[in-house]
Protein backbone atom coordinates (compact mmCIF):
# COMPACT_ATOMS: atom_id res chain seq x y z
CA UNK A 1 0.00 0.00 0.00
CA UNK A 2 1.26 3.47 -0.98
CA UNK A 3 1.37 5.93 2.13
CA UNK A 4 -1.82 8.51 1.75
CA UNK A 5 -0.97 12.29 0.99
CA UNK A 6 -1.27 14.09 4.04
CA UNK A 7 -0.91 17.86 5.27
CA UNK A 8 1.96 19.54 3.18
CA UNK A 9 2.13 17.26 0.20
CA UNK A 10 -1.98 17.04 -0.17
CA UNK A 11 -2.06 21.04 -0.34
CA UNK A 12 1.07 20.83 -2.78
CA UNK A 13 -0.95 18.03 -4.98
CA UNK A 14 -4.00 20.52 -4.77
CA UNK A 15 -2.81 23.86 -6.17
CA UNK A 16 -0.46 21.43 -8.38
CA UNK A 17 -3.31 20.23 -10.32
CA UNK A 18 -5.76 23.21 -10.07
CA UNK A 19 -8.19 21.61 -7.36
CA UNK A 20 -10.31 23.47 -4.37
CA UNK A 21 -8.65 23.20 -1.14
CA UNK A 22 -11.55 23.53 0.87
CA UNK A 23 -12.83 20.34 2.40
CA UNK A 24 -11.75 17.62 4.66
CA UNK A 25 -8.40 15.64 3.79
CA UNK A 26 -10.83 12.69 2.15
CA UNK A 27 -12.50 14.53 -0.08
CA UNK A 28 -9.01 16.17 -1.29
CA UNK A 29 -7.39 13.19 -1.21
CA UNK A 30 -10.34 11.64 -3.35
CA UNK A 31 -10.17 15.00 -5.80
CA UNK A 32 -7.12 14.32 -6.53
CA UNK A 33 -7.17 10.54 -7.14
CA UNK A 34 -10.58 11.28 -9.40
CA UNK A 35 -8.03 14.38 -10.69
CA UNK A 36 -5.22 11.58 -11.23
CA UNK A 37 -7.34 8.98 -12.73
CA UNK A 38 -9.22 11.11 -15.54
CA UNK A 39 -5.65 12.14 -16.27
CA UNK A 40 -4.13 8.60 -16.85
CA UNK A 41 -7.42 7.58 -18.44
CA UNK A 42 -6.90 10.27 -20.97
CA UNK A 43 -3.41 9.85 -21.15
CA UNK A 44 -3.83 5.82 -22.21
CA UNK A 45 -2.58 4.84 -19.17
CA UNK A 46 -3.67 3.06 -16.09
CA UNK A 47 -5.76 4.81 -13.21
CA UNK A 48 -5.32 2.49 -10.43
CA UNK A 49 -1.40 3.64 -10.04
CA UNK A 50 -2.76 7.36 -9.90
CA UNK A 51 -5.47 6.20 -7.45
CA UNK A 52 -3.02 4.23 -4.91
CA UNK A 53 -0.65 7.41 -4.55
CA UNK A 54 -3.15 9.47 -3.55
CA UNK A 55 -5.49 7.73 -1.24
CA UNK A 56 -3.54 4.47 -0.39
CA UNK A 57 -6.25 2.46 -1.32
CA UNK A 58 -5.65 -0.05 -4.01
CA UNK A 59 -8.34 -0.23 -6.76
CA UNK A 60 -10.67 2.56 -5.16
CA UNK A 61 -10.68 4.82 -8.75
CA UNK A 62 -11.54 1.47 -10.37
CA UNK A 63 -14.09 0.34 -7.91
CA UNK A 64 -15.63 4.04 -8.16
CA UNK A 65 -15.79 3.98 -11.95
CA UNK A 66 -17.55 0.92 -12.11
CA UNK A 67 -20.36 2.33 -9.21
CA UNK A 68 -20.75 5.51 -11.48
CA UNK A 69 -20.92 3.24 -14.38
CA UNK A 70 -23.54 1.22 -12.65
CA UNK A 71 -25.45 4.50 -11.24
CA UNK A 72 -25.37 5.48 -14.82
CA UNK A 73 -27.15 2.43 -16.89
CA UNK A 74 -29.51 2.86 -13.85
CA UNK A 75 -30.71 6.48 -14.59
CA UNK A 76 -30.61 6.47 -17.80
CA UNK A 77 -31.51 3.59 -20.76
CA UNK A 78 -30.23 3.52 -24.27
CA UNK A 79 -32.18 6.78 -25.29
CA UNK A 80 -30.86 8.71 -22.72
CA UNK A 81 -33.86 9.54 -20.70
CA UNK A 82 -33.56 9.34 -16.81
CA UNK A 83 -35.40 6.94 -14.69
CA UNK A 84 -35.22 7.27 -10.79
CA UNK A 85 -32.27 6.08 -9.31
CA UNK A 86 -32.35 3.25 -6.89
CA UNK A 87 -29.33 4.22 -4.70
CA UNK A 88 -29.07 6.75 -1.56
CA UNK A 89 -25.36 7.03 -1.13
CA UNK A 90 -24.26 8.90 -4.36
CA UNK A 91 -25.95 12.11 -6.58
CA UNK A 92 -28.63 10.96 -8.45
CA UNK A 93 -27.38 9.88 -12.38
CA UNK A 94 -29.56 12.24 -14.89
CA UNK A 95 -29.72 12.94 -19.13
CA UNK A 96 -28.04 16.16 -19.37
CA UNK A 97 -31.06 18.79 -18.19
CA UNK A 98 -32.52 16.83 -15.94
CA UNK A 99 -33.00 17.02 -12.01
CA UNK A 100 -32.41 14.23 -9.09
CA UNK A 101 -36.65 13.66 -9.07
CA UNK A 102 -36.78 13.87 -12.86
CA UNK A 103 -38.28 10.54 -14.81
CA UNK A 104 -39.26 10.57 -18.13
CA UNK A 105 -41.14 7.11 -17.39
CA UNK A 106 -45.06 8.78 -16.73
CA UNK A 107 -44.96 4.90 -14.90
CA UNK A 108 -42.56 5.85 -11.64
CA UNK A 109 -44.43 6.94 -8.86
CA UNK A 110 -41.56 9.32 -6.83
CA UNK A 111 -40.69 9.90 -2.82
CA UNK A 112 -38.59 11.40 -1.12
CA UNK A 113 -35.88 9.21 0.95
CA UNK A 114 -33.87 9.60 3.73
CA UNK A 115 -30.25 9.52 2.14
CA UNK A 116 -27.08 8.06 3.38
CA UNK A 117 -24.73 10.61 4.06
CA UNK A 118 -22.30 9.49 6.00
CA UNK A 119 -21.75 6.64 2.98
CA UNK A 120 -21.82 9.22 0.03
CA UNK A 121 -19.20 11.68 2.09
CA UNK A 122 -16.67 8.70 2.52
CA UNK A 123 -17.69 7.96 -1.56
CA UNK A 124 -16.09 11.34 -1.94
CA UNK A 125 -19.55 12.67 -3.06
CA UNK A 126 -20.69 16.17 -2.13
CA UNK A 127 -24.40 15.70 -3.03
CA UNK A 128 -26.61 12.52 -2.22
CA UNK A 129 -29.64 11.22 -4.01
CA UNK A 130 -32.70 11.92 -1.87
CA UNK A 131 -35.32 10.27 -4.32
CA UNK A 132 -36.27 6.90 -5.18
CA UNK A 133 -39.18 5.45 -6.51
CA UNK A 134 -41.86 3.64 -4.83
CA UNK A 135 -44.18 2.15 -7.24
CA UNK A 136 -45.66 2.39 -10.88
CA UNK A 137 -48.83 4.27 -11.63
CA UNK A 138 -51.81 2.55 -12.25
CA UNK A 139 -52.26 1.88 -15.79
CA UNK A 140 -55.45 3.57 -17.69
CA UNK A 141 -57.57 1.74 -20.02
CA UNK A 142 -58.09 3.63 -23.31
CA UNK A 143 -61.20 5.33 -24.15
CA UNK A 144 -63.83 3.05 -25.60
CA UNK A 145 -64.92 3.83 -28.85
CA UNK A 146 -68.50 4.57 -29.36
CA UNK A 147 -70.21 6.35 -27.28
CA UNK A 148 -68.72 9.75 -26.15
CA UNK A 149 -68.25 10.74 -22.35
CA UNK A 150 -70.48 13.75 -21.96
CA UNK A 151 -71.36 14.82 -18.47
CA UNK A 152 -74.26 17.60 -17.94
CA UNK A 153 -74.96 19.29 -14.84
CA UNK A 154 -77.33 22.09 -14.08
CA UNK A 155 -75.69 25.60 -13.49
CA UNK A 156 -76.64 29.44 -12.60
CA UNK A 157 -75.81 31.84 -14.69
CA UNK A 158 -74.96 35.34 -13.24
CA UNK A 159 -78.07 36.63 -14.20
CA UNK A 160 -80.59 33.81 -12.01
CA UNK A 161 -81.00 32.21 -15.40
CA UNK A 162 -80.88 28.32 -14.38
CA UNK A 163 -79.16 26.52 -17.51
CA UNK A 164 -78.14 22.76 -18.60
CA UNK A 165 -74.47 22.48 -19.33
CA UNK A 166 -73.47 19.90 -21.81
CA UNK A 167 -70.09 18.95 -22.22
CA UNK A 168 -68.25 16.44 -24.21
CA UNK A 169 -64.93 14.94 -22.23
CA UNK A 170 -64.01 13.67 -25.66
CA UNK A 171 -63.73 16.70 -28.10
CA UNK A 172 -63.96 19.42 -24.97
CA UNK A 173 -67.00 20.77 -26.76
CA UNK A 174 -69.21 22.42 -24.27
CA UNK A 175 -73.04 23.74 -24.81
CA UNK A 176 -75.40 26.14 -22.64
CA UNK A 177 -79.17 25.19 -23.15
CA UNK A 178 -82.28 27.47 -20.90
CA UNK A 179 -83.65 24.92 -18.87
CA UNK A 180 -87.37 24.77 -19.62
Amino acid sequence: MSDKLTGADLEQALKDRNLPVEGTADEKRDAVARYDADKAKSDGGSAKPAADAATGDAGKAESDDAAAETAADDATDEKGTTTLDSHLDAPSVTAPGDGPADTTDASEIASSAAPDKGAAAKGGNLTVNAVVKVGEAAKVAPAQAGAPRIETYKATKPNGDVVTVTHNLDTGATSVEPVA
